[in-house]
C-alpha cells in the first residue's frame, strides 16, 4: 500500500487536476478514498470507476454514479448497490432474482421495495439463506406467509421484521395457529441430537456459536424468541411468558421493554440474576416505587444502570452517586434537569453529583463560573470543556488542579492558542494531553511540534493544517505509516509538493521524502 497517495486521495486541498493524475495511477486503496472526495466530478468519478471496479460500489452509495454509469451484467456488485439504494432498473432486479451466485441473490433480497414478483422468487429461493434475508425486510404480507416457511430460520428473520403484523408475531411465538417448524440450521448438516460446541475448531463450519437441536428446534426458537423481544411490534402479552423462562438473556430482553406492564416489572426486580435487575433498572417504564426499590440494590451493575434511568428522581440519583462508582458521563436525567433543578444540583454538597451538572454543556455562565471554582478536581475536570470559560478561568483551573486537569483544558476547542502552547510545557508532562492539543483547531505551530514527541499525538498532528509546512513534508518519510497518511492528507501541505508525489507516482518511481522547497 502506498500511504502517501492514500493520504493525497483524501486531501481537500489537492488541485483538481492532480485528482485526474492520482486517478491514472490508483490502486484499490487509493481509488477508495478518492471515490469519498466531495469535489469529485461525474468525469472523474466515471475514471474511477473504470480505472478501479472495486471502487464502484462506494462511488454509488457517495452518489456519484447513477443507473446510467452501470452496466449490470459486467459490473454486479455496482448495481446491487444501486437497487439498494431505491436507484437501480427494477429490471436489473430480475436479473440478479436467478444469479447463480448465491450471494448476489442474498444481496438482492436486503434490498427495498423490490418488484412483487422478485419477492415472489426470492421466496422459494433454494438457498434458505436467501429466503431469510427478505423475511427480515419484506413487507407485512409476505412477511405473515413466510412465517408458515418450515425452516425455522426464516421464522426468525420474520420474527425480527417489524413489518410482521402482531397478530403473525403473536403465532411466531406462541406457536399457536402456525404448523410446527421442520428444519433448522443444526439438523440441516448434522445428525440430531447435536450441540455445536462454541470453540469448533472446523475452518469451514458457519454454525452460529453454541446452538443445538434435538429434534426439537430449541436453539432455533430460543433465537426466535429473542428477536421478537427486541421487536418493538411484537405485543407485550404475547412476550409476558418469557417473565419466568429459564434463559436470563430472555428475560433480561423482556426486562428492557418500555411497554413493560408494571406488575411484570416488579416480578423481574427479584430476579436471581443481577443482569436482569440491571437491564430493568434502566427500563424507563417502571415507576417511581420500583426506582427506590432498585436505588437499594446492590447487585452488580443495577445501581449504575438505574442512574441512567431518564425518569429517576433526582434525589435518588443523588443517593446513587454516593453509593455507587459513576463515571463523568451526562446522564439523562441530568440533561433534562430544569433551570431550578440545576441550581439545586450546583450547590449539592456531593461532589459526584456536581461532576455529573458539570457535564453539561449549556449551563448558565454563573452556574458554569461556579463549578469552575470548585474545589474537587473531578467537578472541575467536567467542567473543563465547558463552553464560554475565559483564558483566565482556564489558566486557574490548571494552577490549581495540576496534571489533573491538563487534558481536558486542552481539548476545550475555545482555549487560546497561547495556553495550549503552555500545556505543551507543563512540568510535570501530561501525554494525554499532548493528544488532545494535536487535535485542537486552535493549535498553534510551536503546540503541535511538541506534539509530535509523543506517538499517538505525532498521528494526529501530522495532519494539523497549522503545522508548519516543511514539518509536514520531512513527515512523509515517518517510519509510521499513521503519520505519513496523516501528512500527505494535510491541506496544509504545499501544493507543489503534491505536484511530485502524484507526478512521481504517474511515471513509475516511488512516491518518498520530497524536498520541502519543492
Amino acid at each position: 500500500m502506498n500511504h502517501v497517495l492514500c493520504g493525497l486521495a483524501v486531501n481537500e486541498a489537492l488541485p483538481f487536476e492532480l485528482v485526474g493524475h492520482l486517478i491514472a495511477a490508483a490502486d484499490a486503496d487509493i481509488a477508495d478514498g478518492l471515490a469519498g472526495r466531495a469535489d469529485l466530478s461525474r468525469e472523474q468519478a466515471a475514471d474511477l470507476a473504470a480505472r478501479v471496479e472495486e471502487s464502484m460500489v462506494r462511488l454509488v452509495y457517495e452518489g456519484r454514479l447513477t443507473a446510467a454509469d452501470v452496466n449490470p451484467l459486467t459490473q454486479p456488485q455496482a448495481a446491487l448497490a444501486l437497487l439498494d439504494k431505491r436507484s437501480g432498473d427494477p429490471e436489473w432486479a430480475r436479473l440478479f432474482a436467478h444469479d447463480r451466485d448465491a450471494e448476489r441473490r442474498l444481496k438482492l433480497a436486503a434490498c427495498p421495495d423490490l418488484p412483487a414478483d422478485v419477492s415472489e422468487v426470492l421466496a422459494s429461493d433454494p438457498d434458505v439463506r436467501v429466503v431469510a434475508e427478505l423475511a427480515l425486510w419484506t413487507t407485512a404480507d409476505l412477511a405473515a406467509r413466510l412465517a408458515r416457511h418450515p425452516h425455522a430460520e426464516v421464522r426468525r428473520a420474520v420474527a425480527a421484521n417489524e413489518a410482521t403484523p402482531p397478530r403473525v408475531l403473536t403465532m411466531l411465538i406462541t406457536g399457536e395457529g402456525l404448523p410446527p417448524a421442520e428444519q433448522c440450521l443444526v439438523c440441516d448438516g448434522e445428525e440430531t441430537p447435536y450441540a455445536h460446541d462454541p470453540h469448533c475448531p472446523r475452518l469451514d463450519c458457519d454454525l452460529r456459536s453454541g446452538i443445538s437441536c434435538d429434534g426439537s428446534h430449541q436453539s432455533a426458537f430460543h433465537e426466535l424468541a429473542e428477536q421478537a423481544l427486541w421487536n418493538p411490534a411484537a405485543p407485550i402479552e404475547a412476550l409476558l411468558r418469557f417473565a419466568g423462562h429459564p434463559s436470563m438473556l430472555l428475560r433480561s430482553r423482556l426486562a428492557a421493554r418500555p411497554d413493560l406492564p408494571q406488575e411484570v416489572a416488579v416480578r423481574l426486580s427479584g430476579d436471581p440474576v443481577p443482569g436482569v435487575r440491571a437491564e430493568l433498572a434502566e427500563n424507563p417504564a417502571i415507576d417511581d416505587t420500583l426506582i427506590r426499590l432498585l436505588a437499594a440494590d446492590r447487585g452488580h451493575d443495577v445501581q449504575r444502570r438505574l442512574a441512567r434511568n431518564p425518569r429517576v428522581p433526582l434525589d435518588v440519583l443523588s443517593d446513587l452517586a454516593a453509593a455507587t462508582k459513576i463515571g463523568p458521563s451526562l446522564l439523562p436525567r441530568i440533561a433534562s434537569a430544569s433551570p431550578a433543578e440545576i441550581e439545586g444540583l450546583a450547590r449539592s454538597s456531593n461532589p459526584v453529583v456536581r461532576m455529573l451538572l458539570a457535564e453539561r454543556r449549556d449551563l448558565p455562565a454563573e452556574i458554569r463560573n461556579v463549578l469552575a471554582n470548585d474545589p474537587d478536581a473531578k467537578v472541575v475536570k467536567s467542567i473543563a470543556r465547558h463552553p464560554g470559560l475565559s483564558e483566565a478561568q482556564l489558566r486557574s483551573i490548571v494552577e490549581r488542579h495540576g496534571v489533573r486537569v491538563v487534558a481536558k483544558v486542552a481539548a476545550n476547542p475555545e482555549t487560546p492558542p497561547a495556553l495550549l502552547e503552555d500545556l505543551t510545557r507543563h512540568v510535570p508532562p501530561v501525554r494525554k494531553a499532548l493528544r488532545e492539543i494535536a487535535r485542537n483547531p486552535a493549535a498553534t505551530g510551536p503546540a503541535l511540534l511538541a506534539c509530535l514527541t509523543d506517538r499517538e499525538a505525532r498521528r494526529v498532528a501530522a495532519g494539523h493544517p497549522a503545522l508548519p509546512p516543511e514539518v509536514i513534508v520531512e513527515l512523509l518519510a515517518d517510519h509510521d505509516w499513521h503519520v505519513v497518511e496523516a501528512a500527505a492528507a494535510n491541506p496544509s501541505l504545499p501544493p507543489a509538493v503534491m505536484a511530485e508525489l502524484v507526478g512521481a507516482s504517474t511515471s513509475g518511481s516511488r512516491p518518498g521524502m520530497v524536498d520541502s522547497k519543492g
